[in-house]
This record gives C-alpha cells, structure tokens and sequence, in this order.
C-alpha cells in the first residue's frame, strides 16, 4: 500500500480536468492505496454545498481523506464549519508533513 497526496488548486467551474484528478483519487484507493485529496487556492470552491461538491463527497465516502487549505477557504469566503460531509479544513502543514513523509504526490 502506498501514500498518495493527490493536491487540487483548480475549480471545476473553469476547468473541467478537475473530474481526473478525481478519479485517479478514487482508481488510487480501490486498489487499497491511502488517498489525500487536498484541495487549495481556487480548489476549495467545490467544498461548498451545491452541485459541484458530488465529486469531492464521493470521493470522501470511498474512503478518499479531503482536505480543504483553511487559508485557501478563509481568502475565499468559505466558513469551514460548513464545508460538505467528509470535507475538513486542514493547515498547508499537512503537505508538508507528507512531502516529508515520503509520500507521492501530485499538484494539478
């Protein structure tokens, strides 16, 4: 089992490649990897209740940790006490405690 930290900076309200960032997540941890979506910059948008939260709330149910940049949500607008099911705000710290770690990680 691998340590993937899979880091999402774009919306999908502008690009639509959010979407395979999302299901390498998902392809990760069927295959019984540890998954780490975290979501940064323009990325924690979707984190909101609406339509474009689907994603990131299927992911959380199949076992994907999301994580949305509590400076990222603050910049933006976004009360973390009301981020979708499965969604928690988290320090950038968590990034670096992985890099550090070892993890695998991609920035999209």
């Amino acid at each position: 089992m691998t340590d993937y930290l899979l880091i999402e900076s774009r919306d999908p309200f502008v690009d639509n490649e959010t979407a395979y960032l999302y299901a390498l997540a998902a392809d990760l941890r069927r295959a019984w990897n540890t998954v780490t979506v975290f979501l940064v910059q323009n990325g924690v948008l979707p984190a909101r209740p609406g339509r474009a939260s689907t994603g990131l709330t299927a992911l959380a149910g199949a076992g994907v940790q999301v994580r949305a940049d509590r400076f990222s949500l603050r910049e933006r607008g976004i009360d973390e006490g009301k981020l979708v099911a499965g969604v928690l705000a988290e320090d950038i710290g968590l990034v670096i405690d992985r890099l550090a770690a070892g993890s695998k990680t991609f920035w999209h």
